[in-house]
């Protein structure tokens, strides 16, 4: 099984819809989201093309393959106008070939229940990240709409016991297998 794994839209119609072409092309089977998908937040400012109600519209006609975590900036507000769960703070996936724990990574990632996960995946800092500590993979797709750190927007695909971070427009960039 393959399964794109994103994060942090932040309302970007223009880059939810480059996010979701882009998965259509990748033959995933499901796309996993790591928060943070309709509000832009205090922090930041608004994403390029920022329309939350059309990001929601959008990922509602992929409800079906969505898995989907809860950020800091979403709410159940949120949840109202999306056709999938998102207000798990965490969820454990599998591929055939591995599990995950799929968090959004703004809060204490030191507490974590890891007993039999191979990887986390995590988002909020905007920022791409392929580390292991203690055996488990830690890694961050970045963000699609308001990337940091020069980093550019991005997503992993992850099949069997490869990770493959790549852009959005489709370059890669950094790979993973374990």
């Amino acid at each position: 099984m393959k399964i794109m794994i994103a994060s942090d839209i932040h309302g970007s119609a223009k880059y939810c819809r480059k996010l979701l072409e882009r998965f259509d092309l990748s033959g995933a089977d499901r796309l996993a989201l790591l928060g943070d998908l309709l509000y832009h937040g205090p922090r930041n400012g608004l994403s390029e093309e920022y329309e939350p109600k059309a990001v929601a519209e959008m990922l509602n006609g992929y409800a079906d393959r969505i898995v989907c975590i809860k950020g800091n900036c979403d709410s159940e507000v949120d949840q109202m106008v999306l056709d999938f769960p998102i207000m798990s703070e965490t969820a454990l996936i599998f591929n055939g070939a591995a599990s995950a724990l799929l968090i959004h990574g703004h809060k204490n990632m030191d507490t974590l229940p890891l007993k039999g996960v191979d990887i986390v995946f995590y988002g909020h800092t905007h920022v791409p990240d392929n580390t292991v500590k203690n055996g488990v993979i830690y890694a961050n797709p970045g963000s699609v709409s308001i990337p940091k750190e020069g980093s550019p927007r991005g997503f992993i695909l992850w099949e069997g016991k490869t990770l493959d971070w790549t852009s959005l427009e489709g370059d890669w960039y950094d790979s993973r297998e374990f």
